[in-house]
């Protein structure tokens, strides 16, 4: 091989490799696609239970672990909904209001929604129902799914909590001043999760909806609701992280478990 052949040839595999280099190096900044089939939670259920309201988290640092998600604000100062990379609070005044990076909250669950699976249902339906055919299209009742059902809801019936000040009662005697809302022939979207039941004391076992306008102008925690028909889609998230609380009330409580009855109140 002459010299200049020699050279040319080097050369193509010097910015071959260069570019096979800069290829990967984008594949990794990117992060694997399967990162974004994670739960990410802030603190557990039961914690919440029993009045561990102090912020544990910042809303910026749950934007970098989801763009769809339900929990409330510190003190429990309204409802948390995260809708389309957006994250709003829903006050006990029924107000909706987009919520600051630097806000936190006590409890939270997020995820980068991708749907596996869409579907059509229609009705008539109330919550229980709805429900019901849902779990008819989970692959499992083993694993985490986030929930998005968009439609037009004849009704809906949702609830938010009050701020709380120290001491901090239980959940279920805080939720006693709840403010009950009732939207009629709202255009919405239902944002929530299935949980396994082996998360029991974790999260809601189950299904845990919140409810927003499209106009996000209303919502809450969704009590009972009437639908005709409904566009439903289902991400399953196989992994699950949580990130638990290192000060507040959080490290004294007895989380030993034995609170079903109160989670029964609340989610009532």
């Amino acid at each position: 091989m002459s010299k200049h052949l020699y050279a040319a040839a080097v050369c193509t595999l010097v910015l071959l490799g260069a570019a096979l280099a800069g290829c990967v190096a984008a594949e990794q900044s990117a992060g694997p696609a399967e990162d974004r089939d994670i739960l990410y939670q802030a603190s557990t259920i039961d914690a919440l239970l029993l009045g561990a309201y102090d912020g544990c988290i910042s809303i910026g640092e749950l934007r970098a672990h989801g763009d769809f998600g339900i929990g409330c604000l510190h003190k429990l100062d309204g409802e948390l909904v995260a809708v389309d990379g957006g994250f709003y609070q829903i006050r006990h005044d029924g107000t909706v209001h987009p919520v600051a990076d630097v806000e936190t909250a006590p409890f939270a669950a997020v995820t980068f929604f991708d749907s596996d699976e869409t579907i059509m249902l229609d009705g008539p339906m109330n919550l229980t129902v709805l429900q019901e055919r849902v779990l008819e299209h989970l692959p499992s009742e083993n694993y985490f799914y986030a929930i998005r059902i968009d439609g037009t809801f004849p009704s809906v019936e949702a609830r938010s909590v009050p701020a709380q000040e120290r001491p901090y009662p239980r959940l279920v005697d805080a939720v006693a001043d709840q403010s009950v809302f009732s939207f009629q022939n709202e255009t919405g979207s239902l944002v929530g999760f299935w949980t396994p039941a082996f998360a029991e004391g974790i999260n809601v076992p189950g299904y845990h909806f919140h409810f927003i306008t499209d106009d996000r102008t209303g919502g809450g925690h969704v009590l009972d609701l009437y639908l005709e028909e409904a566009e439903v889609q289902i991400d399953m998230t196989p992994d699950f992280s949580m990130s638990l609380p290192t000060g507040g009330d959080f490290p004294g409580l007895d989380l030993s478990g034995g609170l079903q009855e109160d989670l029964a109140t609340v989610e009532r």
